[in-house]
Order: structure tokens, then C-alpha cells, then sequence
């Protein structure tokens, strides 16, 4: 496969004899010239069948024309593992074992746009190397509540956050001539009733927080492709809906790339025609109803979509726009000149992961500077938790990947310590849930034994020893972070929390690691001394925790979404519906995460942004330019590393609007630069900021606003710590 385009165009050329090279072959012409030359050449049967899938992960090209097939990918962390030609089990390649980057919580909680850029080249290397040429992610869904199972693949709630993050992942995937097709498009917040449930939004949060990210991954990434959702918005379903595909992606937003399906998630031929789709996978995922030879020819877009065309019930143009787009992918990808090779599973990408997992990490609490861990004072370390033994590639749903190698937080620990100290472990719970997914198998780690036996356990070990890391959370089994279903409590599951609380009476000096996606309640949290917020970090995930543990990495990770405290803290769950059954109103509207702590008055458990160092930073004063007419104002603020140890910290600005006519949330995220500082420098960090940064979306006008008045700027370690403010005021220039 790895040759075929070269097979292709050599044979579609070897055909022409003398004839001169039709212009779609040459690569030196413009694209869109191209396209209009391979449309003229093709059929209608032609054109129709590259609007649906051939196979689970692969759709038509022009055999007869050179032009190639389209193969995508999953997924947002790393290359799935092929599987066979109509199923979802294995293929049983033996060279498919990738490697596995973080979760993109982990990314967004770099807050680190350089590395997302790393990132977004490394796994797009890794796809082009499989020879796919459009990579099914990544995923900007806003998180909404901490029980959607997907939120450990997005970037967090904030909308200026994922927008700052995703774009240059987008630009570095399509770096390698692989098509980043951003998901899932849009308001796809819940995975209960995910193919049923109709949002109901007003359009001021819709444009204010789930789309943003959407529209800088199109505008500013210049994403080749898009995926639709599963969910319905105004009645319609996404994956063919007039008012997110049309009316705002291609008329809005000027999108030129493809509009992909999730799989499955195509429900008529008349809605995917007419309104903006452009590929159709997976529809029932077995072939319709039933598997049989000619599954694919039966899907929405094909001889359903062939005949409406015939009778003439559909014009012929809609194909035609829709193959123009199709054909505008793949010029930009499997038929892009000086396509580079890309590389897999290589020293690099495990080293980018690695340290995508250091700087993700967030350290939530350090009372009395129990971390990192002085292996020369603390001789004997107890590790108990399942999940320090527990496989995490694994799972999840279509995230879930073969990886060729995960390094497990118990091994990554023992390989750093080595003989300085002595690590003992006991599982203290078990959770014997897990399932097998598509011919994919964890580690089998299956233990019958009681919980109290497991307590008695883990209790007698953490007597023994100096120091306990606790590493347990959540997993990627059904009803936690998976796909296809959302977290069933907020709280931790398998009894962790008695466990947690029984081991802080046996040994003072406790830290408590938890790997998730999500936020989670922590009725122990003041009986605790450290807390260490993990995620799911891939294949180098037991090196990064051991890393920032021993204190080889300074953590430097901020918390990309609120942690309520109770479940009821949750905007959604407060003011919303969730999940809803036909429809889910979102009532809380623009007030999501800190939006709704921070103007409510709710004390979270940790707030957005929040993260520790083992180093401390001094804040200067901020000061603000002069030149604030229409918008545009300059701030600029001093920080110092003032500790012992380097080490980086994300500078926060935050923007209120005193005197606004609407209701605005008491502070926005509008700035933030992540800073790097040696033991004792200063450096200084400037933010510049435009109108559309001071402005709301009103629905009425369906435009952008910025009123006059008196506004405030804030910068801090998180938007619960505020360091300095400083007063601005915005004159609008009248423009004749």
C-alpha cells in the first residue's frame, strides 16, 4: 500500500502514449485547475463512489484515472492498528504497533502551543508512514460536564485555550500531506443518547464557546477535513445539517476541505446530500442491516444518492461540489509533490511523548514539600494503586491502540529509583470490569481476592514505608473515560476513596496520583499532602510521572478545565439538562467551567488553570500602554523565577467587563504565554489585545460587539489567583 500512489499515477500515465500528461496529473499546476480537469474526465458512477466508504477505513479513488484512494485513520493519539476489511477486529499485522501519545487533556494542559506543534508532526508522521492521508482527529469538544466519557480526547473547557492549541497541531499533521480531520463537529458534549439527543442552544454560546476552536482550527490551522457529530442541532443531525455545514463552515468560514461522517452517523440520503456532507463511513458499521457483498453500494451517498441523481431529484452540481472537495483532499495529500515519507514508533516520537506527559502533569497540592521524592531520605516508597500496574492504551473506544510499547507508573518508578531505595507495592483495589475491545487485550491483571483483603494489604505495606504514592483514578472501561457511554459518579470508583482515606491514617506523607480525562470529587483532599493530577500518557507514561516524581522535571502543567467539588458545581448540572433524552437545553449558556464559578460565586475544588512548581514565581505589576482606541492595548508584566530550581510557569490573562449591557462572565481567558526561568531570572511577558478580544457575539446583529466603557485586565497563576489588575478603558472610534 505504502507504494500505491506511485503505482497508480505510473499506470495511468503509462496509458496515455504520446498524449500529453492531463493536467490533474501534474502536480506543478494549480490545485483548483486540477480538480476541474479530473471532474470533466469522470462519471456520474464515478463521482457518486467516492462519497462513501469501501471498506471500514477506506473510500474510493479513480482507478481508471490514477487517482487514489482515501484511507483514514484513528485517531487523536496515536495510529490505530489495521483491522480487516468489513470488521473491526485486527487484521493481525505484526508491524502496526505505533506509538502512543498522550490524551489531548494532557496536551491542552501544557498549555504549550510549540509543543502542540510537535506533537501534531510526530503523529502525523506516523500516519503518512502507514500511508493513511487523513488522520480522524484531533477533537475540540468543549467540556461541558466531568462526566462526558470522551473528555480525556479534547482540549479542555475553555474555548481560547483549544483554539490556541489546536491549530498547530492541525498545522503540524498537515505538514506530513495527512488531512487533520478536526472532530467532532459540533455540540458533541455527551456520549449518552450521543445518536439521538438534540442540542438546544442559544446561537451567543454556540459562537462564544463551542465553536471557536472549530472555526481557528479551519481559519487559522487550515484543517483539509472536518467530522461531523452524532447529535442533532436544530432537529437536524450535524453530520447533515444545513445551519453547522453550511450556513456557518462553508458560508461563514470559507471551509474548502472535506466534510467527513463519523461512523455511523449519516440517518438519510435527501440531509447528507443537500446539506454540505461530503464522505459517508461506517453507516450501521457492519453494511447497512446486514453484512453482505455489496454493502457499501447500498450506504446513503451511493446507489440511493445515484438514483436521486438520475431521476434528476438531485442536481448533479451537488455531486459535483462534493467530489471537488473530495478531489481537493486528495491533491492535497496522496497526490501532494514532495510529499515527505514520515517515520514510526521511532526514538523521536517516544521522546516528544515523553515530554508532552512532563509538562502535562499538574501538581494540585504539595503541602510541606512532600515532592519530589529525596530518594536519599525516603529509603523505603510504597506504591499502591491498580492503576500503577494497569495497560491504558488499551480501550477507551476508537482511541483505543496497539501500542509497541507502554511503560506502566509502578515500572517507571522502579527504573528510576533503582537500588537508591526500596518500592514495594500492593494493589489496595481492583476493578475486574474490563473487556476485551475489537481483538485489542490489556494486561491481564485480574485479582479475586476481597476489598478488605486488598486493604489489609496495602495498609500493612504503607506502614512499612517512608513515603506512599497512591496511584489510582479512573480507567477506560465502559461507563468511565470511554466512548459510547459517560462516567456513571463523580466520585472515584472501586471504593478508592475509603482506600485513600484509610491509607492517610496509616502514613502521613501520602501523595495521591490520579490518572484520568476528567475532574473527579475528592472528599480527602485536606487530609492529604499531595495531589498529582496524571493523565493518560501513552507509551512513555510511566517515565514522565517517574520523572516529575524524583523531581527530574519541574512540573510545569495547568488544569485545562474546573474541578468542582461536588457534581451540583457543574454549570451543566446546576442550570442545564444533562444528558437529556430527545432534547438537552443547554441553560447555562456562555457560563461554562470557571465562566460559572467565577461569576456564581462557586468555590471550586481546583480551579481552571490551576498548577503547582516546585519552584515559586514573583509577579510584577501590570501596567497597560496608553493607545487603547478601537481595541488594540499592549499589557505587559514581570516574573521571577524566586526559588532554587528552573522551572516554567503559564502566565494567565483574563479579561471583565465592567460595564457591560449583556451578561458577560466575570472573567475571560484571553492571553497566555508559558515561561521558562532558571533559578533567580526575571523575564518580562507581553500581551496584545485586539477589539475582537473585548467583544461578545450578538445574536441579533449575528455579529461580534465591542461596547465602549471601562474594562479590567487580570493576570495570575490560574483564574482562581490573581496576581495584578489593572483598569482600561475602550473608546470606539466613529468610522464615517
Amino acid at each position: 500500500m505504502k507504494n500505491l500512489t506511485t503505482l497508480l499515477l505510473c499506470c495511468a500515465v503509462a496509458t496515455l502514449s504520446a498524449q500529453q500528461m492531463p493536467i490533474y496529473l501534474d502536480a506543478s499546476q494549480p490545485i483548483e485547475k486540477r480538480i476541474e480537469d479530473a471532474l470533466s474526465q469522470m462519471t456520474l458512477e464515478e463521482k457518486v463512489a467516492m462519497c462513501h466508504a469501501q471498506s471500514k477505513f477506506s473510500s474510493p479513488g479513480v482507478p481508471r484515472l490514477g487517482i487514489p484512494e482515501n484511507w483514514m485513520t484513528d485517531g487523536p493519539h496515536g495510529i490505530r492498528p489495521e483491522v480487516l476489511w468489513d470488521e473491526w477486529i485486527q487484521a493481525g499485522w505484526t508491524n502496526d504497533k505505533c506509538t502512543a501519545f498522550p490524551a489531548l487533556t494532557c496536551l491542552a494542559a501544557t498549555w504549550n502551543p510549540a509543543l502542540s506543534k510537535e506533537y501534531g508532526k510526530a503523529i502525523g508522521e506516523e500516519a503518512r508512514y502507514r500511508n493513511k492521508n487523513v488522520l480522524l482527529g484531533p477533537g475540540v469538544n468543549i467540556y461541558r460536564t466531568p462526566l462526558n466519557g470522551r473528555n480525556f480526547e479534547y482540549m479542555g473547557e475553555d474555548p481560547y485555550l483549544a483554539s490556541k492549541m489546536v491549530v498547530p497541531y492541525v498545522q503540524g499533521v498537515q505538514s506530513n500531506g495527512v488531512a487533520a480531520c478536526v472532530k467532532h463537529y459540533a455540540l458533541n458534549n455527551q456520549e449518552i443518547n450521543r445518536h439521538t439527543v438534540n442540542v438546544v442552544i442559544d446561537d451567543r454560546a454556540l459562537y462564544e464557546i463551542y465553536l471557536p476552536a472549530f472555526k481557528a482550527a479551519v481559519q487559522e490551522g487550515k484543517a483539509w477535513s472536518i467530522m461531523g457529530a452524532y447529535n442533532k442541532y436544530k432537529d437536524q443531525w450535524a453530520c447533515q445539517n444545513q445551519y453547522l455545514l453550511q450556513d456557518i463552515l462553508r458560508k461563514e468560514w470559507n471551509f474548502d476541505g472535506a466534510v467527513i461522517s463519523d461512523w455511523g452517523g449519516v440517518n438519510n440520503t435527501d440531509g447528507a446530500a443537500l446539506n454540505g456532507l461530503d464522505m459517508e463511513f461506517g453507516t450501521w458499521t457492519d453494511g447497512m442491516t446486514q453484512n453482505r457483498a455489496d454493502a457499501y453500494d447500498h450506504y446513503f451517498l451511493a446507489k440511493p444518492f445515484l438514483n436521486k441523481l438520475k431521476s434528476g431529484e438531485i442536481k448533479e452540481e451537488i455531486l459535483n461540489q462534493k467530489v471537488r472537495n473530495i478531489l481537493r483532499l486528495i491533491f492535497r495529500t496522496n497526490m501532494a509533490a514532495n510529499r515527505p515519507y514520515g517515520s514510526f514508533a521511532s526514538p523521536q516520537h517516544f521522546a516528544i511523548a515523553r515530554k508532552i506527559g512532563q509538562e502535562g502533569i499538574v501538581l494540585l497540592k504539595n503541602d510541606k514539600n512532600l515532592l519530589p521524592i529525596d530518594t536519599q531520605k525516603m529509603k523505603t516508597i510504597a506504591v499502591i494503586g491498580e492503576n500503577a500496574i494497569k495497560m491504558m492504551t488499551v480501550g477507551g473506544g476508537s482511541s483505543s491502540l496497539k501500542a509497541i510499547h507502554e511503560i506502566l507508573p509502578l515500572d517507571g518508578l522502579k527504573n528510576r529509583i533503582g537500588n537508591t531505595a526500596k518500592v514495594i507495592y500492593a494493589r489496595g483495589y481492583a476493578s475486574n470490569d474490563y473487556k476485551d475491545q475489537d481483538g485489542l487485550s490489556a494486561n491481564d491483571i485480574t485479582d479475586k481476592r476481597s476489598p478488605q483483603e486488598l486493604l489489609d494489604e496495602a495498609l500493612s505495606v504503607a506502614k512499612q514505608a517512608d513515603i506512599v504514592i497512591f496511584i489510582g483514578g479512573l480507567n477506560k472501561h465502559d461507563g468511565q473515560d470511554c466512548e459510547g457511554n459517560d462516567r456513571k459518579e463523580y466520585n472515584l470508583p472501586y471504593g478508592q476513596d475509603a482506600v485513600i482515606e484509610a491509607l492517610a491514617k496509616a502514613n502521613k506523607n501520602l501523595a495521591v496520583v490520579l490518572i484520568s480525562g476528567n475532574a473527579m470529587a475528592m472528599p480527602w483532599v485536606h487530609k492529604v499532602p499531595a495531589i498529582v493530577q496524571d493523565w493518560y500518557l501513552g507509551s512513555e507514561a510511566g517515565n514522565s510521572l517517574a520523572d516529575v516524581l524524583l523531581g527530574d522535571v519541574n512540573p510545569s502543567g495547568k488544569l485545562p478545565f474546573t474541578f468542582p467539588v461536588r457534581l451540583e458545581d457543574n454549570a451543566a448540572a446546576a442550570l442545564g439538562e444533562y444528558p437529556g433524552d430527545k432534547d438537552v437545553a443547554y441553560n447555562e449558556g456562555i457560563l461554562v467551567g470557571y465562566r460559572y464559578a467565577d461569576t456564581k460565586g462557586v468555590k471550586p475544588l481546583f480551579p481552571f488553570g490551576h498548577g503547582l512548581s516546585y519552584t515559586t514565581f514573583k509577579y510584577g505589576k501590570l501596567t497597560a500602554d496608553k493607545k487603547t482606541t478601537n481595541g488594540n492595548i499592549t499589557f505587559s508584566i514581570t516574573i521571577q523565577n524566586t526559588g532554587k530550581r528552573d522551572g516554567a510557569e503559564v502566565v494567565q490573562l483574563y479579561l471583565h467587563d465592567e460595564e457591560a449591557s449583556v451578561l458577560r462572565p466575570y472573567k475571560e481567558l484571553k492571553g497566555f504565554e508559558k515561561v521558562f526561568l532558571k533559578a533567580g531570572e526575571t523575564k518580562t511577558v507581553t500581551f496584545h489585545i485586539t477589539k475582537q478580544d473585548l467583544s461578545f457575539f450578538d445574536a441579533d446583529q449575528h455579529d461580534w460587539v465591542a461596547e465602549k466603557g471601562t474594562f479590567k485586565a487580570l493576570v495570575g497563576t490560574s483564574s482562581g489567583d490573581i496576581k495584578s489588575t489593572v483598569d482600561f478603558i475602550l473608546k470606539l472610534k466613529l468610522l464615517l
